[in-house]
């Protein structure tokens, strides 16, 4: 039980915290950097794929496939699937919050993202 927490505690902190900061206004940034809201959301989904890799990879039912290619192409997958779909479910959350938006591009920096970070797990 210890190792499935320490594996996916960081997943749903992460998503509670994206989860929490869609829930807000817009923040006031005091200089406008062009695309700066795309490269946060560029980075924090590949971080998102990351972890999920991790946490698949540390789940004692994924634990075994790795010792192969073919295992770790598999929870790449999984991996890059789940944190991108994490990113569709995030727009469409804003989109309900009156104080937000959904942006489409923001939806292909999550999943840039997401492979990203997925990736990187894969080659971890």
């Amino acid at each position: 039980m210890k190792r499935f927490v320490a594996h996916w505690l960081p997943v749903v902190g992460l998503c509670v915290a994206i989860f929490i900061e869609s829930s807000q206004p817009l923040p006031d940034l005091a200089p406008e950097i062009p695309l700066l809201d795309k490269i946060l959301h560029f980075f924090a989904w590949a971080v998102l794929g990351f972890l999920f890799f991790r946490a698949y990879a540390g789940t004692t039912y994924f634990a075994h496939p790795l010792k192969n290619s073919t295992g770790k192409n598999t929870l790449f997958w999984i991996s890059f699937v789940s944190a991108a779909l994490y990113g569709v479910s995030d727009e469409i959350h804003q989109y309900f919050v009156p104080v937000r938006s959904a942006d489409p591009l923001d939806v292909l920096a999550d999943i840039i993202g997401s492979l990203c970070g997925a990736m990187g797990g894969a080659k971890w």
